[in-house]
């Protein structure tokens, strides 16, 4: 979340920032958040006075009793003091409170660096790698492709429904190669520590991140049975009920590692990866993408998350961007890098970019990789500090990327690497993981 002092500071220009998100609706109600500050700051001021009334009255009190004389009178007006200080503390936690719930909902502020624009049709291509290849026939999309091979959407249907797909076979293991592949590169190469997470988290993790409670509509809920309670850490018994979610991306359980921690500064950078399934209700895109394995409810992904020194993030992020193109550049798909503008920023992001990758049968670029920075807004919800030099709490910053996904990077193998005949040529960086394979075939 937003520092609540730089809405108090400078209200205008946070307003300003976030209008350049382009957003239909407000993000912040102004003359309701002037209101409640306005109001905050009368209690505040009414109970400072109050307390140094009653700290008088206190001290007249005993001076009156150490004479043997009647305190009747200011221990009545002490007592009514009470009742005032407790009615005050009552709608003084009340806007808090209110003012909480206002900053969960503003999404961060776009760094100066980003272009302003209204959709993805404003964001910055930034460069291009490698050369689309050229076919001597018709290239067909991944569905086509990938059905001889065990790409299977007919079965993920009758299992699961629509946007569920079921792999067997040479699908399956090119799958599953391109995953372990994406892990060896971004541990042995890029120094990131391999992570195995839960797939399930508390609401509170959802909040530290920012999913919650802005995009609640695109999670899979999952609820604790009635008699489903369990001793928690630390002896702690897990309330039945309880409200719990699938991850939509491992990087709420990687970030979510150093929530209400104290660091040492010597720890950070911190550097984590995992595979993971990611599952996301897709709430709104009804229409979009319904063919194959571009938009599912299910998909894995290989995550890259960083907790970083604040002047270093941007840095970091260039950083990021770089090891993620590295999976790309070792499997020579051609790509390119975008900055996304103020109005396609994700809710959590002070800047963005995303890698697409070329898809043959499309004739254009898709997004496989998003890379951002957080700066402090995750690190605030969570309350993820370290000690500076001078001895300082002060908020890490926080970035997170795919490296890739996975299943995207399927798609994008199997149509660019597509022969005539229907069988399509291993990479030859993945060749290890397939044990030698050169060629998948029907």
């Amino acid at each position: 979340m937003l520092d609540i002092t730089l809405l108090r500071k400078d209200l205008p220009q946070v307003v300003a920032r976030l209008e350049a998100r382009k957003s239909p609706q407000p993000f912040l109600d102004v003359a309701r958040f002037s209101a409640l500050e306005a109001e905050r700051k009368t209690i505040q001021l009414r109970t400072e006075d109050l307390q140094a009334r009653r700290n008088s009255l206190s001290r007249q009190i005993g001076q009156h009793k150490a004479k043997g004389e009647d305190a009747s009178a200011a221990m009545a007006e002490v007592a009514g003091l009470a009742d005032e200080l407790k009615a005050s503390a009552e709608r003084l936690d009340a806007i808090q409170a209110e003012l909480a719930e206002m900053l969960m909902s503003i999404p961060n502020l776009p760094h100066e660096s980003v272009p302003h624009g209204a959709d993805e049709t404003a964001n910055a291509e930034i460069r291009r790698w490698g050369t689309p290849r050229g076919f001597d026939f018709a290239p067909r999309d991944h569905v086509d492709v990938g059905g001889p091979l065990g790409m299977d959407f007919d079965t993920g249907a009758r299992l699961s429904g629509s946007r569920f797909s079921f792999l067997r076979g040479p699908a399956a293991r090119l799958h599953r190669a391109l995953a372990q592949f994406m892990l060896d590169v971004q541990t042995t190469e890029h120094g990131y520590t391999e992570c195995y997470t839960p797939y399930i988290v508390n609401r509170e993790v959802l909040e530290g991140t920012g999913q919650l409670p802005k995009f609640k509509d695109q999670m899979f809920w999952v609820y604790r049975g009635e008699e489903d309670v369990e001793e928690g850490e630390g002896g702690q018994a897990v309330a039945a009920g309880s409200e719990q979610y699938l991850i939509s991306t491992s990087e709420i359980p990687l970030t979510n590692t150093v929530r209400e921690q104290v660091l040492p500064e010597s720890a950070l950078p911190i550097k984590l990866t995992a595979h993971s399934p990611c599952f996301r209700s897709e709430a709104g895109s009804a229409g979009r993408d319904t063919r194959g394995m571009i938009r599912q409810h299910q998909f894995d992904k290989v995550e890259m998350v960083q907790i970083v020194h604040p002047g270093a993030s941007y840095a970091v992020l260039e950083e990021m961007v770089g090891h993620a193109e590295a999976i790309l550049q070792k499997l020579a798909l051609p790509y390119r890098v975008v900055t996304l503008c103020t109005g396609d920023l994700g809710f959590q992001s002070t800047k963005t970019y995303d890698l697409e990758v070329w898809l043959p049968a499309q004739g254009t670029y898709r997004e496989i990789s998003s890379c951002s920075n957080c700066e402090a807004f995750q690190s605030r919800r969570m309350q993820a500090r370290f000690k500076n030099a001078q001895g300082k709490n002060e908020f890490v910053h926080t970035l997170n990327g795919s490296g890739l996904a996975v299943g995207r990077t399927l798609v994008a193998v199997l149509e660019n690497y597509q022969q005539a005949d229907g069988s399509v040529e291993v990479p030859t960086a993945l060749r290890p993981y397939l044990g030698g394979l050169e060629r998948l075939r029907p």
